[in-house]
């Protein structure tokens, strides 16, 4: 089995081109069952441009995007979820008069097929299905510590709590790919600290395979098991993150051209 076969998600060279300005420039890689990759570079670099292309919200200029041998650019956008992708925003968007229990059941709507007039006449299906998105909700509020404001309105809520709601809710529909924009921005180094075990808890107890953006390096080179690195739209580096490291280009995008 080839290693593009074995792979979970592979980015096959991808590029996106606004008007003139080219953000995007063939790039290609892989993420394999199981693992957690980080994906770094300097602000601008086409980062969260490429998790716009995962998630369907951009279509490429050119290239392909397979997950599990399935053609993501085929598949209309609103059924990434279903397909098993799931994400979380740099912007935390939460439903602030829900309680955290009803925002993490929205996230499985995505595995509902109840129709309206089943969910609104209570019909069987539908009772079925409301109960395990409770359940599911229930599971994922014990897994990510929400118990004690499980029943809170979430727009009340401190800002580190809110991101671990919004992760539950992406855990909700129980994806095989969780993609991840930035989701140490706004925490102190505790809080990331905390970040780093929940994500390792999301691959280890969960099962979900993971990809972030990310730019507290310290984060992204001790929990990823492989890093890609972007700048300027184009990829410069790809590896472990003691091998991207060390890697000159990093540096310089990093450091400037002085450093190298």
């Amino acid at each position: 089995m080839t290693q593009e076969a074995a792979a979970l998600l592979s980015v096959r060279g991808v590029s996106v081109r606004f008007g003139g300005v080219v953000a995007l420039d063939d790039v290609t890689f892989d993420v394999q069952p199981g693992q957690i990759a980080g994906l770094i570079g300097p602000n601008g670099a086409g980062k969260t441009t490429l998790f716009n292309c995962l998630s369907r919200l951009y279509t490429p200029s050119s290239g392909e995007i397979l997950f599990e041998g399935t053609s993501v650019l085929a598949t209309p956008r609103h059924k990434i979820a279903a397909l098993g992708i799931g994400r979380t925003f740099q912007n935390v968007a939460l439903f602030d008069r829900l309680t955290v229990l009803e925002n993490v059941m929205v996230g499985r709507h995505s595995r509902t097929v109840a129709s309206f007039a089943a969910t609104a006449l209570r019909l069987p299906t539908a009772t079925r299905e409301f109960r395990a998105a409770r359940d599911r909700a229930e599971d994922l509020i014990d897994f990510m510590d929400l118990r004690n404001v499980a029943h809170w309105p979430a727009g009340g809520l401190p800002f580190p709590i809110r991101k671990r709601v919004e992760l539950a809710r992406a855990l909700a529909a129980e994806p095989k790919l969780l993609l991840l924009d930035e989701p140490a921005a706004g925490l102190n180094h505790d809080e990331v600290h905390t970040l780093e075990g929940q994500i390792r808890r999301v691959r280890d107890v969960q099962g979900v395979t993971v990809l972030l953006v990310e730019h507290h390096m310290s984060l992204v080179m001790s929990v990823s098991d492989k890093v890609v690195t972007i700048n300027f739209g184009r990829k410069i580096a790809e590896g472990t993150p003691a091998e991207v490291r060390r890697n000159p280009e990093v540096i310089r995008a990093y450091l400037g051209a002085e450093a190298a």
